[in-house]
């Protein structure tokens, strides 16, 4: 890695690693700590969520016309200040004005960065720089989960204050890091065409209606948002509810599990990286869906199965470690992808909108996993078993609307820096 993309990596670690302090406890500080109850805190997260879906659509057109280095650091300053505010929130109205802050913060900084590591890549090394960034996200979170855990006490409000202190001091450290980077003049992107004047013109300048006239992009964009829907959209409500009902599993046990899951992403993620790197784009998520499908019948048997708590306890554990590993063969491959799929004006739209669709999935997979998981025990089995087989139909599917080097980098001649993209299919002016 250059010095530029040094700094991206450390930075976007050191945030990750101030979220992981705050992030598994923000519920219980809401309800319990603050005394704001159950249902200010269900309010709390919505609008956490909320306020990254109201910014998202707005930032990749401020990304591509000013770059995205502002983006970065004023998002990261913006969640500096809503997670100071939290920490000090002590009534309603601040403790959600403060999620507003922290949600809005964090949303636009996801498809900045994101952007920031295509500028500072070269195509044929993009694969490994996603995969390094998701490797030090995780490994912040879990170690910031780790330490926050240690420091944490309910009957505490102070330690809660220390917790939301260090997430905005590590979200500083992101812009001061971000701040320093120098951006190359010309993009490093995967070697697009700018659209035609025309073309842009009829597309509305080379914007939303350009990205729905993109057929590989919008498929793309509706298999992330199976993708988040069957797996991120599960962790913390239907299937930890589905645990904890149908297979008996201790509320314990779900910290157990979630480290399990980041702990076959640390160790797997550049042994995959070997794996996958050389392989078809398209058949790698294809692969995920399988072994998603694979976890989730191995969930079915901790909460239907006849077997012992003990075997029960393994099972549930198993699955999220699987999940782990399908996600670790997804960081190469999805985000670099839609990097490949952008025009050269449009790469900030492209990952804010990608970024989107996370959000929706993110936001969606609760409200439907969490009932289902609570209350209909084999229905939600099958139903996520269906979802994940359906993300490896989707896969292939992608696979016939890329280029052979968009699907497989590999291919490209590795003294050329330029990967073949496919361009947007726009439609026509009635």
């Amino acid at each position: 890695m250059g010095a530029a993309m040094r700094r991206i990596q450390a930075g976007n670690a050191l945030s990750a690693f101030g979220l992981g302090f705050t992030v598994p406890y923000l519920y219980v500080y809401v309800a319990q700590v603050r005394d704001l109850g159950a249902g200010t805190a269900g309010a709390v997260l919505a609008v956490f969520a909320m306020a990254a879906l109201v910014v998202l659509p707005f930032t990749g057109r401020v990304i591509d016309r000013r770059g995205p280095l502002p983006v970065v650091v004023g998002g990261a300053v913006l969640a500096a200040v809503g997670a100071g505010a939290m920490g000090v929130a002590a009534t309603v109205p601040a403790a959600v004005l403060a999620a507003v802050l922290l949600g809005a913060g964090t949303a636009v900084m996801q498809p900045a960065l994101a952007t920031m590591i295509v500028w500072c890549s070269e195509p044929s090394a993009r694969t490994r720089a996603f995969a390094t960034q998701f490797f030090l996200q995780n490994l912040g979170l879990g170690l910031g989960g780790l330490i926050g855990g240690q420091l944490v006490d309910v009957g505490r409000p102070g330690s809660f204050t220390l917790l939301f202190g260090v997430e905005a001091a590590m979200f500083l450290v992101l812009a001061a890091a971000a701040g320093t980077v120098r951006l190359p003049r010309t993009p490093r992107t995967s070697g697009a065409a700018a659209l035609p004047k025309e073309m842009a013109a009829r597309a509305g300048g080379g914007g939303l209606r350009a990205l729905l006239g993109h057929r590989a992009m919008v498929q793309l964009c509706v298999l992330g948002f199976v993708l988040f829907f069957a797996c991120y959209g599960q962790f913390e409500s239907g299937l930890a509810a589905y645990g904890t009902e149908a297979a008996g599993i201790d509320p314990s046990t779900l910290g157990v599990a979630l480290a399990a899951n980041t702990a076959v992403i640390v160790v797997a993620q550049f042994v995959v990286l070997r794996l996958v790197e050389r392989r078809r784009r398209s058949r790698v998520v294809a692969s995920v869906g399988l072994i998603w499908a694979l976890a989730w019948v191995i969930a079915g048997y901790a909460g239907l199965g006849h077997g012992s708590q003990t075997m029960a306890t393994a099972a549930f554990i198993s699955t999220y470690a699987l999940f782990g590993l399908g996600e670790s063969m997804l960081s190469p491959t999805v985000a670099p992808l839609v990097a490949d799929l952008a025009p050269e004006e449009m790469v900030g739209q492209y990952n804010a909108a990608f970024a989107l669709v996370k959000q929706l999935a993110l936001a969606v997979g609760p409200a439907v996993g969490g009932p289902m998981g609570a209350a209909l025990h084999g229905p939600y089995i099958v139903t996520f078993v269906l979802f994940s087989l359906g993300v490896s139909v989707l896969a292939l599917r992608l696979g016939r609307q890329l280029t052979p080097v968009q699907d497989q980098p590999s291919l490209a001649p590795q003294k050329s820096r330029v990967v073949a993209v496919h361009k947007p299919e726009v439609v026509a002016a009635s």
